[in-house]
């Protein structure tokens, strides 16, 4: 194809030749050689084993296989005792689930889920990459030097949140679609973030963070420059509400919101997992210390500072702040305080250095490569930490086929709509994964069920724990259950069960065991 043409005489170029020529192929180079790098780092994490990290992944994989397969919006009939039911049922993953649906192509049933597994690991390497790209894109803008080193170190800075961005879950798009609202906040381009904050609410249910952050740049600007930025608050909060109402599960979406957040919020939750409880400080410590480092650091660089502090180090100065304070509430934000540590590390110390690299090509020209190799030098050891800690967490988790028999045997002998009846709810995603041929009592969160009925939940709990006799007649009566599914950990109520006559055990191995309701 022709890049050009000649004109009475003149050479005309064409629009393409003009667009390769405004590219920096210096810049694109170095996005590639980065972006290669993140993956490789990300995959050394993820096949620390062949399994998932955590539960949830489960469950979010086969939801991007059934849209894949069933559409945008698939029935969702198997949670029908919790907040979930089939008439109030809201996917506040969608858009994940759609990302996911790209790589969900095999139906656990035929190959006992190794592809699907697989599929969710590559998705979980690919994403959060994408995620420190966005970080390293928004630090170039900023003028940081060595942009490139900084954004290496998000693999330094805590073995904790490399093993949460390696999670089949959200967590990772919610840090691209902060650290991006974040990038377009600092230049100015506030009419991005209205489709920024509908994505977001169609991504995850942690789309407030976005107005946190907007808060904190219009209080800085008012702060720094004496103005009202009005626009970084409002187009946001525009998009934001406009992806609660434009939204295949709206009214649904809007009460499920309220329900889902307010527990959490208050003091009286119930158990949903060790990820809403506070890390103990040396377990923080030994996990994150290299963020707690960074951030320390960077304070300590505004001391060293010529001038005062820009707006852009204030800003993520006290996202810092604000991350930290919510890890010290709950060890689920550790995806949020190492990265937003880091940035703000890079934007306090990076004049320092840029001063130093100044005095050097002044009177030590030859030491100007210094810096940038010290820096490498001094994250050699952080980045090995780190990585490999995280590598080994993902190591300690659970068999990917951990209940793949009990549950293939469920999807071939029961009934289609029976439902079966667990005696934890964790369980959920692991058979949802498998058999979705079959409804269930409780999943995702027990807080679902407990919302739905209070009385009904508290029954359910006796029963799981063994203090209810012969729970044959209610659990089939009450409940509706066919099948009753436990893992051999729940030994009191496997005791009331072998002893109940309505209750047949029907199937064994190593991880579980399953009775059936007789008459």
């Amino acid at each position: 194809m022709a890049i050009s043409t000649t004109v009475k005489g003149k050479t005309a170029v064409s629009p393409l030749k003009t667009l390769l020529m405004r590219i920096n192929w210096r810049v694109v180079a170095a996005a590639a050689l980065l972006f290669t790098l993140f993956l490789a780092l990300f995959t050394f994490v993820q096949y620390g084993t062949d399994a998932l990290a955590g539960n949830d992944g489960y469950y979010h994989i086969k939801m991007g296989y059934l849209i894949r397969h069933e559409g945008l919006k698939p029935d969702f009939p198997w949670l029908p005792m919790s907040i979930l039911n089939p008439d109030a049922y809201y996917d506040h993953h969608l858009l994940y689930h759609v990302y996911l649906a790209l790589f969900a192509t095999t139906d656990p049933g035929l190959d006992g889920g190794l592809a699907l597994t697989q599929s969710a690991k590559i998705a979980s390497i690919i994403l959060p990459s994408l995620a420190f790209m966005v970080i390293w894109h928004m630090l170039r803008a900023q003028k940081v030097p060595w942009a490139g080193i900084w954004s290496l170190g998000l693999f330094a800075v805590s073995e904790a949140f490399l093993y949460r961005m390696s999670m089949p879950r959200a967590q990772s798009a919610s840090l691209l679609v902060l650290a991006l609202g974040l990038h377009w906040l600092l230049q100015k381009r506030y009419k991005l973030l209205i489709p920024l904050g509908f994505a977001y609410v169609w991504f995850y249910n942690a789309f407030p963070l976005l107005l946190v952050m907007a808060g904190v740049y219009v209080v800085a600007t008012v702060m720094m420059e004496r103005r009202f930025a009005w626009q970084a608050l409002v187009y946001p909060a525009v998009g934001i509400a406009l992806g609660i109402i434009i939204n295949p599960y709206f009214p649904q979406n809007a009460t499920f919101i309220l329900n889902h957040l307010l527990p959490k919020l208050g003091g009286d939750s119930i158990p949903v997992g060790n990820e809403w409880s506070p890390y103990k400080t040396w377990t923080l410590i030994g996990n994150s210390g290299f963020a707690l480092a960074a951030f320390v650091l960077g304070t300590m660089a505004l001391g060293w500072r010529e001038k005062r502090m820009d707006k852009a180090t204030l800003i993520s100065l006290t996202l810092a702040v604000l991350f930290g304070y919510m890890l010290f509430k709950s060890r689920r934000f550790v995806e949020y305080f190492p990265p937003f540590a880091l940035i703000f590390a890079a934007m306090a110390i990076s004049p320092v250095l840029a001063g130093w690299v100044k005095d050097f090509r002044r009177k030590r020209p030859y030491l100007r490569a210094l810096i940038p190799t010290a820096m490498l030098i001094l994250m050699a050891w952080p980045l090995y930490s780190s990585l490999t800690g995280a590598r080994e967490a993902l190591s300690k988790s659970k068999p990917a086929d951990r209940y793949a028999d009990a549950a293939l045997w469920l999807r071939a002998n029961a009934d289609p709509g029976d439902m079966i009846f667990q005696t934890d709810w964790d369980d959920f995603t692991r058979l949802f994964f498998y058999n979705t041929e079959d409804i269930y009592l409780a999943g995702l969160d027990p807080t679902y069920m407990e919302l739905y009925d209070a009385a009904l939940y508290d029954e359910w709990v006796d029963i799981t724990k063994g203090r209810v006799e012969q729970p044959g007649q209610i659990i089939h009566g009450r409940f509706g259950g066919e099948y009753v599914f436990s893992d051999l950990k729940h030994g009191s109520f496997i005791d009331k069960a072998e002893a109940d006559p309505n209750l047949e055990e029907v199937y064994r191995d190593e991880y579980a065991v399953i009775f059936a309701f007789v008459d």
